[in-house]
Parts: C-alpha cells; structure tokens; sequence
C-alpha cells in the first residue's frame, strides 16, 4: 500500500476498484463528504496515464459541465469529440459529484447503452442523494463502493509511519509506537485533511469547517430542516451518546421535536454517512428480542468536536470503542457488525458476522479490565469458542487479547 502517485497517497479500496477497471459496469463510489473520493478518482486516472489509457474527468461544481451533462448524453458525446476524443475506443470518464445533475440514472442508462466505449466512473457525496435520484432503470448496470475516512493502517501510512508486517515486525519499541500513533487516530478520527494538519489547532480548525459545510448545512438543504438549533442540539446529544444504545423516545423529548422529525434526522444522518445505528444481533433465541439500536459516530474527531467543542487530550472509553467500530466497518463492512445484549442486561460491545461465523468482541481501553464472563455465556448459548478483548493500555496476554490494528 505504499505507494504515492503524483503526491497521492493509494488508498486500500483502490485495488478493489482496479478489479473492475475493464468490465461494463458503472462504477460509483459514495460517501461523506471530505472523506478523499476525489483524491481516489485522481490516483485511479494517474493509474490510467501511466499505463495511456485516455481519460476525462468532470467534475460537476463547475456549473457549466452541470449544464451541459443535464443538456443530455449526445451534447456531452458532442464535446468529447471536440475535445478530440476518439469514441470508437474504450475511454475512461470519470464523474465527481454526480449527485448534481438533475438526472443522473437516466444520464447514465443512455450512456451505458449507447455508448459502450465509455467506461464510467462516478462519485457523489450522499448515499441518500443519490438513491434519490437513481432510479431502478440502473439495477444491474451499477457497482457500489462505499468509501470511508482513513482506516488506521491508511492514517498509519499519511502518517509516514507504515504498519510492520511479517512475523517479528512487532518489536516491543514498535507496539509503543503504533499505540500512541493509535492514541492520536482516536482522539483525531480518520479525515485525510485532518490527519495530514500539522498542529492540533488547526485539526481543530478543519474538523469545525466539516462541520459547518457539510454537515450543518450539506444535511440541512437536503433535509430542509426548519429548525436549524433543534438540529444542532440533536447532533450535540447524539455526539455525547455514541457507543450507548439509542432511545429515540428520550431524544425527541431533549430536543424538543417530534418522533418522526428524530427518526427523519437519524435516517438523513445514516445516509450521509455522519452516524450509523448499529443493530442487536439476534440469533435464534427469542430471549434476546431487544430492538433498541446502538448509536455511533463514523468520525471521532468530529463526535468529539461536536460533544465537547475540542479535541480531547486522552482517549476516553467512548472514543476507543466509537473509533474500533470505525476500523470493524471498514475491515469488514457495516451489515457484518452487529452488539448484542439480552433482557438480563448481560451486554457485548460487538458481534462480528462474516462467511458464516460469528465472533463477539469486547472492547476494553484497559487490558487488565478484561473480564470475558459475558463473552464466554454467549460463547456457551451458540457453541463458539473465539472471541477477541481489543484494547490499548496495560498488557494483552494469549491470543484473545489483541490491539485494535490487530482486529
């Protein structure tokens, strides 16, 4: 992953989309804004030049390509030919911001059906804009990827700092090195402008525009939100909350609105990717029909700056488990982590779901406080043996024990 194109760096989910570079499927990347879609589709044109293949790129803020791209495909096929492009050959059209055009599924379908020498490649910033406005005509045509802010390994390599690999690459010196390395992914969350900010100011600085741009008013014209204090006062609770379990009844009453204008926000928020709601696992047992979802932030630094209007100079236990829910999803995907908890109370922070298995995970900041009671009744309920303690302080011993860049 060490590679740099142009000043870029190569994030994990580039080799994903490479995989698909050839076929005929529209490619379409989501995600928050500022998360580095754009820094992706520039790294995967460098890709392209280097090996001369001819490219476009379009990015839609520029009012005039809006235009012309909603004038239709055949104005649009008008000016790559002015430009001298020859559409009798496979030319790679890259996309920015898609989520501006006043049509884009039927943008698309036209281009996907009569021009098969065009291989798109688009982004937009809402998973709910553009389900919006794509409409069923692109089922089958499309290939979704969900793109995140920096996972640790990729905040690791921003950071100059690669992860080791191989066996014995773990020095004692190197752990002490990744965990205060972690620390600060923690307390700064995963923004490649954030992470990339040299003094903690100025993380500071960019974390507030996020939130003022894109998250305050992005949501706001997309929600058109009449009360805008509501919502921030929304957004403040949610932040204090992430990590515990979501009771929407008591969030309404806190911010004065009503039940579905909390669950209209919640959905705007899920979809925008600032929150996600983390559903109760619930396997066969009807003991265990506990619907009430988790809450978490998908950014640390901006849960914190929204919660405490600073950063935070040590990890607190919300943050560590907010910021290892982060690295599961994007390891793992977001419909493979559940937590699970029954009507005693007895609790796990995560459940993870993939080919087939299932492995409880418990999150502790303290190894010492480890105490896998809950984990091994579970364990008990569904015939598992593994399961994992992730934590950062203290000392992890046996293979349950791990660290989060371990998970």
């Amino acid at each position: 992953m060490g590679m740099k194109i142009n000043g870029l760096f190569k994030r994990a989910i580039i080799d994903e989309l490479l995989k698909y570079i050839d076929t005929d499927d529209i490619l379409v990347l989501h995600g928050a804004r500022q998360v580095g879609k754009t820094s992706i589709l520039y790294y995967l044109q460098n890709v392209l030049k280097t090996k001369d293949k001819p490219v476009y790129y379009a990015d839609l803020e520029d009012s005039r390509l809006k235009t012309l791209l909603d004038s239709g495909p055949e104005e649009f096929f008008k000016h790559l030919r002015e430009e001298g492009y020859d559409l009798e050959k496979k030319l790679y059209v890259f996309i920015d911001e898609i989520q501006y055009l006043e049509n884009p599924s039927a943008f698309l379908k036209l281009t996907a059906d009569h021009y098969k020498n065009l291989k798109l490649i688009i982004s937009g910033s809402s998973s709910f804009e553009i389900k919006a406005k794509f409409k069923d005509s692109l089922v089958g045509r499309t290939l979704e990827f969900e793109v995140f802010n920096l996972s640790f390994e990729e905040f690791a390599l921003f950071k100059g700092k690669p992860l080791p690999t191989g066996a014995g690459a773990l020095t004692k010196g190197k752990v002490e090195e990744l965990k205060a390395l972690y620390k600060e992914y923690a307390l700064c969350g995963g923004y490649p402008k954030v992470t990339l900010a040299a003094s903690r100011e100025l993380k500071e600085k960019y974390i507030q525009q996020i939130i003022d741009t894109y998250i305050r008013k992005d949501i706001r014209d997309l929600a058109k939100i009449k009360d805008v204090g509501k919502f921030n006062k929304l957004l403040e609770v949610l932040a204090s909350q992430s990590g515990n379990l979501l009771n929407v009844t008591e969030l309404a009453n806190t911010c004065q609105l009503s039940m579905p204008t909390v669950e209209k926000y919640l959905f705007i928020l899920e979809n925008t990717y600032v929150i996600r709601l983390l559903r109760p696992f619930s396997g066969n047992l009807r003991s265990e029909l506990f619907k009430m979802p988790k809450i978490f932030f998908y950014d640390t630094g901006l849960m914190q700056l929204l919660w405490m209007k600073s950063l935070l100079k040590e990890v607190m236990g919300n943050v560590f488990e907010t910021s290892v829910f982060t690295e599961l999803v994007k390891k793992y995907g977001k419909d493979s982590v559940f937590y699970w908890r029954n009507k005693d109370k007895k609790e796990i922070d995560f459940i993870l779901k993939r080919r087939g298995s299932l492995l409880p995970l418990e999150v502790k900041l303290n190894f010492d406080r480890a105490e896998p009671g809950t984990i091994k009744y579970f364990n008990g309920k569904y015939g598992l043996k593994d399961y994992r303690i992730v934590g950062l302080t203290g000392e992890p011993v046996g293979k349950f024990l791990i660290y989060p860049w371990q998970v």
